[in-house]
């Protein structure tokens, strides 16, 4: 163990998972012991797209059980090796099969830095749009709806529902409207990737509304579900490609395309950590436990940027800081400098990634006026 290691530190670069996941510990464990029951469970091959309870108990997460997709037969899905697999599932469909030949990618700038070496690693090319901005510590929405606008029609955007990573900055639904207007207007196709899910607001359905009024509205796109964060079951790698096509024999075509693909890269999905997953959506009371637990868990967070805004604001630090509860999830873009993150790093030893981002998950009642203090130093000395 290292020498900071009774330091009243905090150590913000790792997401604190026994923290996010001590919560719903009960919950897993009821549906670990329905599992252990169960006599009719063995240890045969998933199929190809993987489990059907699984791949629609996902589906409908993120549609709304009233979906009217699913009802249309429209809606698809495959479970993948978490939210990686998910979105390189669906990267690599669109590498083989989208109409347009050579349309790029575009993320946001910034975004979780995977992104870009999966649609790359397919051979898709990636551009940006702009996402941060710096000056307001907010979202750019006009330079997002611009680049959008003056993009090739027919381009891939994608896109954060919920928790933007590693901004915090999400899209009011009113900015939502504007971007699902652009992304119509310019036949660009929408890939969302949705890693948090309840974690953000602590409701669902709300952390969906993005997904849900884009399906609304007749878009095709593509979902990429991860249950790391909001099941805890990060080493189980539980994924989901939820696909929403205009009509059930496209779905089927597409449903196709990716168990061949499939068969080739990973043979079939593990089962365990999806088990887990069907167990909970598919039972009333363990679901209505792990909304609890979530809302539970987002609460503690938005609690936590309160306390560390009402620190830096007691203790004067110079600048404006209301983007610490003005951004949502389990990341905040503090706006702090890398020469100023290096500072903390050295002198208190708090750590975060140097472009300033932090994991709120990471603060607690016993550390969250040291790491102001920390803030606060360096912002007035660097």
């Amino acid at each position: 163990m290292s020498s900071t290691s009774n330091h009243p530190a905090v150590r913000l670069q790792q997401i604190s998972n026994h923290i996010a996941t001590k919560k719903d510990t009960g919950m897993n464990k009821s549906a670990d012991r329905i599992l252990v029951e169960d006599d009719n469970l063995d240890h045969e091959y998933l199929p190809i797209l993987g489990s059907n309870e699984f791949r629609f108990a996902s589906a409908k997460l993120i549609l709304g059980a009233n979906s009217k997709a699913i009802a249309e037969g429209r809606v698809g899905a495959a479970q993948c090796i978490s939210g990686t697999g998910a979105v390189y599932t669906g990267a690599h469909f669109l590498s083989k099969h989208y109409p347009i030949k050579g349309a790029a990618c575009y993320i946001s700038k910034p975004t979780w830095a995977n992104h870009r070496a999966i649609f790359e690693g397919v051979g898709i090319p990636v551009l940006e749009y702009p996402y941060w901005d710096a000056a307001t510590k907010g979202l750019d929405l006009k330079g997002m709806l611009s680049c959008m606008q003056s993009a090739p029609n027919g381009s891939i955007f994608l896109l954060h529902p919920c928790a933007h990573n590693p901004t915090g900055v999400d899209p009011t639904p009113e900015q939502w409207r504007q971007i699902a207007d652009v992304m119509e207007a310019k036949g660009h196709f929408t890939f969302f990737d949705c890693a948090y899910q309840g974690f953000a607001s602590g409701s669902l359905t709300k952390d969906a509304f993005s997904v849900r009024y884009f399906v609304d509205r007749g878009f095709e796109l593509f979902v990429a579900q991860s249950f790391s964060k909001n099941f805890g079951l990060y080493s189980e790698r539980a994924g989901n490609l939820t696909i929403v096509a205009k009509t059930p024999a496209v779905k089927n075509r597409i449903e196709s395309q990716i168990a061949k693909a499939q068969r080739a890269v990973i043979s079939n999905p593990p089962a365990y950590g999806s088990r887990i997953v069907s167990v909970v959506l598919n039972n009333e009371k363990l679901y209505s436990e792990w909304e609890t637990n979530l809302a539970s868990m987002a609460n503690r967070i938005i609690d936590m940027r309160k306390a560390l805004y009402d620190e830096l604001v007691r203790l004067g630090t110079p600048g404006k800081w209301n983007h610490i509860v003005d951004q949502i999830g389990m990341f905040s873009f503090t706006g702090l400098t890398t020469p100023q993150v290096k500072v903390l790093k050295e002198k208190y030893h708090v750590y975060l990634t140097d472009n300033g981002r932090i994991s709120m998950a990471g603060l607690n009642s016993q550390n969250v006026k040291y790491f102001a203090q920390a803030v606060d130093y360096v912002v007035r000395n660097h």
